[in-house]
């Protein structure tokens, strides 16, 4: 590095999978090499609210989907996208950064092509098993690529599979004693997961019966938390053995508390879950774009650290039959909570940071 401090470009968000660990790079490069960071972001976005909140600044550009959309929406995408782009190439020559960071999302896309077109080092960051649009379509352009899965290191050039930077908590719970009654961790996402918010409510009074002290702890998200309620009321289940929220705070917490976990198969999730050494049995959403979701179950799954049930397939006794066998059976959970651990990566947001850095010498060197 010159004399000149570290300047680095965060692009994307929209999500709390992609702007959460963004964070955590961006908390990395500030903390390690001193850099002064400027986030590029879309209003619709959840980093509009997290971004400020983290004290970082952040520019906005208007840019929309083009994926899953009607198709006056996509027209409307695919005209704003040269606007959005020259939007982030003078907000790349005002700041001089010496590398743009992507984390995919409405953003990255705009961002990343400035970053090429002005011949800026730009690193992909790719938390899913298969990337998203904005990431395949700069794969082959950008300068390398901190990738969380093996499967997506072929989209990118320089790819390393680094992770993603999961908070420290997660990697130091407390180990499950042998002794302690099983408890059940049904989540899925801030929203809630419709299908379990359904299916759990119907198979909670046989599943509490055949798994003896078992316990659930359900988040069923804001709009769905009062009828998945009422469905626990109504079905028979003895009250004191399962709870309904509508948010779960401490998340740590509650995976420590947890020896198996239901959920989706976000990539934070997955990554938190390898961090915990926690065993699960995931649903992929199955409109998230690109199947991505499905695509981080099956590296779960092939692994050994998950068992994986696809929505379209998914009824109460299916459901209801792959937990029992896995509460009865504490050595596999043991099993597959090690396989998970050892797919996990602790030194994930260091490791991209100093790709980061990597870049920002040869910019220096080169400026």
């Amino acid at each position: 590095m010159s004399e000149r401090t570290m300047r680095v470009v965060i692009a994307g968000g929209g999500t709390g999978g992609h702007i959460i660990p963004a964070l955590a790079i961006a908390d990395e490069l500030k903390s390690a090499f001193a850099a002064e960071m400027l986030f590029i972001g879309s209003p619709r976005g959840l980093e509009s609210r997290l971004v400020p909140q983290a004290g970082y600044r952040l520019e906005l550009i208007q840019v929309g989907q083009l994926k899953n959309v009607s198709l006056m929406t996509r027209a409307r995408t695919l005209l704003d996208l040269p606007l959005g782009i020259m939007r982030c190439m003078r907000l790349l020559r005002d700041f001089h950064p010496h590398a743009v960071v992507g984390v995919g999302g409405y953003a990255s896309g705009p961002a990343m092509g400035a970053a090429i077109l002005e011949r800026i080092p730009a690193l992909a960051f790719e938390p899913n098993a298969a990337p998203g649009l904005a990431n395949r379509l700069v794969g082959r352009w950008v300068t390398g690529a901190a990738v969380n899965f093996a499967p997506a290191a072929r989209y990118f050039r320089h790819a390393q599979v680094t992770g993603i930077p999961v908070r420290s908590e997660f990697f130091r719970l407390t180990p499950r004693l042998a002794a302690e009654p099983p408890h059940l961790l049904v989540f899925g996402g801030s929203q809630g997961a419709r299908v379990l918010n359904t299916i759990l409510p119907k198979i909670a009074a046989p599943l509490l019966d055949a798994v003896p002290g078992l316990t659930i702890l359900h988040q069923a998200g804001a709009r769905h938390a009062e009828t998945t309620l009422a469905a626990y009321e109504a079905s028979g289940a003895p009250p004191e053995r399962w709870q309904v929220h509508a948010f779960l705070d401490d998340m740590p917490r509650r995976f420590e508390a947890a020896d198996l976990v239901l959920a989706r198969s976000g990539a934070s999730t997955v990554a938190e879950l390898c961090a915990a050494g926690k065993p699960a049995v995931l649903v992929p959403f199955p409109q998230a774009a690109d199947d991505h979701q499905r695509k981080n179950a099956e590296v779960m799954a092939g692994a050994g650290a998950a068992k994986m049930l696809i929505e379209a397939d998914l009824t109460p006794s299916l459901l209801e039959a792959t937990l029992r066998e896995l509460l009865d059976n504490a050595a596999a959970l043991a099993a597959m909570g090690e396989r998970a651990r050892s797919l996990a990566h602790p030194d994930a947001a260091l490791r991209i940071a100093a790709m980061v850095a990597a870049m920002s010498r040869r910019t220096s060197k080169a400026g």
